[in-house]
């Protein structure tokens, strides 16, 4: 059995896309896709949001309107949840792909009620598309689907081993943190989530963990709280 009941899984786009850095990584996408058969196998019911960045990083033009560089960002993540739901029916799985707003018959328009009873059905359920409005991150969606739906925690899958009080890209000597507080976060502006996100998450007592995608078992171990990441508490 899985600690938790209900879970909702954010994944960026970028560690999907291993070490390529653009698109999809089979390999990679294939070993995400058996860890949640086995948590849902398990007991587990998983929702799972997944970032654009593996397509579209259109915030560091400075080029294009926000609004019409944002609603491409939004259609990426669509693109992204798309396959990734049929990666997991290749594999023996359900998932269907909701989304804030009408993609012809390619996706179901986000319901709660909709949501929970595919969840009740051994069903995935990705939640694409964002919140359908620009200026609002892949990271408020999950914090905001998570919510809705009554989630027990977030899992922040990064291509990133947790949570560090500078960027270890930049500096050597970052340090990372085993565990914060979700107020700790917000007030030191930590980057775990946006801030829209991480107050959301604060407000609503919501848990945390961020760990590395690439690790190995790294969801299945997130389940049993066996990461070498960071936990976040309320």
């Amino acid at each position: 059995m899985t600690k938790y009941k209900r879970i909702l899984l954010k994944l960026s786009g970028e560690a999907l896309s291993g070490d390529k850095g653009t698109g999809f990584d089979e390999e990679t996408v294939l070993k995400v896709a058996e860890q949640i058969k086995h948590i849902v196998d398990q007991g587990a019911e998983v929702e799972i949001v997944i970032g654009g960045g593996n397509f579209w990083r259109g915030r560091s033009s400075q080029n294009m309107d926000r609004t019409k560089s944002d609603q491409i960002g939004v259609m990426a993540t669509v693109m992204n949840a798309l396959y990734m739901a049929e990666i997991l029916r290749t594999i023996g799985m359900k998932a269907v792909v909701q989304t804030p707003f009408k993609v012809g018959n390619v996706t179901e328009e986000f319901s709660k009620d909709r949501a929970l009873e595919h969840l009740s059905n051994n069903t995935v359920v990705f939640f694409a598309g964002g919140t359908g409005h620009p200026y609002f991150s892949t990271d408020t969606a999950a914090a905001l689907r998570a919510i809705e739906t009554e989630c027990d925690i977030i899992l922040l899958a990064k291509n990133i081993d947790g949570v560090y009080d500078s960027d270890p890209k930049t500096n050597k000597n970052a340090s990372k943190f085993d565990t914060l507080t979700l107020t700790e976060v917000v007030e030191k502006r930590l980057q775990v989530m946006d801030l829209t996100a991480s107050i959301m998450c604060m407000e609503q007592e919501l848990p945390l963990l961020v760990f590395a995608l690439s690790e190995k078992d790294s969801i299945k171990n997130a389940m049993q709280d066996k990461i070498n990441g960071t936990f976040i508490t309320i």
